[in-house]
């Protein structure tokens, strides 16, 4: 759970590594640097980070992998255009988290998960097991409980989609799970149902009708049920996002 856990506590990296690799990545992500711009040389770099140059070359080794930069011969290190960043690395996602949000943003996130999710949830209602339904009713109880607070319900809510993603028994499936982290970190930022308790027992509920079609075995109400919690939660998250543009009512 590193992006949504990165979120909640706001951890700093741990290495000098990933101290570059976050610095440079955030401020390629935040549009500081813009595409097609070319980064400083090694020799700058690791003057500014206090590193080796063995240090920076891995970090833009990294850096590349997640589809930011590309290094090249007698040119130096091209900034990419956003369309090649790897959005499904969970450290890219963060950092476009971190780098504000807007309703198309929001709109493609649940547009991802909507294709996903819920075709992982009618392989789960074929292959989930009697464990697998008490483990799901289990994570439903512990998300309908009123004392949430935001960090707790957007944990556990997270934990639940992972959870239908591993017992739809599909690897690739489970591979989407930084786009689930990415809608729980947003969730936490702004419309969380923590605020008020009919909230969370709602929130329980909705999860609770995907666990009943899915312990049914009835793949097509396991997957409307899915989808109508995703739904519902773009839609709280986009109303909340507007709410947080227009800013604070004129007092009279």
């Amino acid at each position: 759970m590193g992006l949504l856990d990165n979120t909640i506590t706001d951890r700093a990296p741990r290495t000098s590594h990933a101290h570059v690799v976050a610095a440079i990545g955030r401020e390629i992500v935040r549009g500081d640097v813009l595409p097609g711009s070319i980064l400083p040389g090694d020799k700058d770099l690791s003057a500014r980070f206090g590193v080796s140059r063995t240090v920076l070359r891995e970090a833009m080794k990294t850096l590349a992998a997640k589809g930011l930069i590309q290094p090249k011969a007698r040119v130096g290190t091209r900034v990419l255009d956003p369309v090649r960043w790897n959005l499904l690395d969970a450290e890219v996602l963060r950092w476009r988290v971190e780098a504000g949000l807007d309703d198309d943003f929001v709109f493609d996130l649940a547009t991802m998960r909507l294709a996903f999710e819920p075709a992982a949830a009618a392989l789960a209602a074929q292959r989930a097991t009697s464990q697998d339904i008490a483990r799901l009713r289990e994570i439903v109880g512990r998300l309908g409980d009123a004392r949430n607070d935001r960090a707790s319900i957007a944990t556990v809510d997270l934990e639940f989609h992972l959870a239908v993603a591993d017992i739809s028994r599909n690897p690739f499936m489970r591979a989407i799970g930084s786009l689930i982290e990415a809608a729980m970190a947003i969730t936490l930022k702004l419309s969380s149902p923590a605020s008020d308790p009919a909230l969370i027992a709602e929130v329980a509920a909705n999860h609770a009708r995907i666990v009943d079609a899915m312990e049914a075995g009835d793949e097509e109400a396991t997957r409307e049920a899915m989808r109508a919690v995703i739904d519902l939660g773009a839609e709280r998250t986009r109303k909340a996002l507007d709410r947080w543009i227009a800013g604070p009512a004129p007092t009279e």
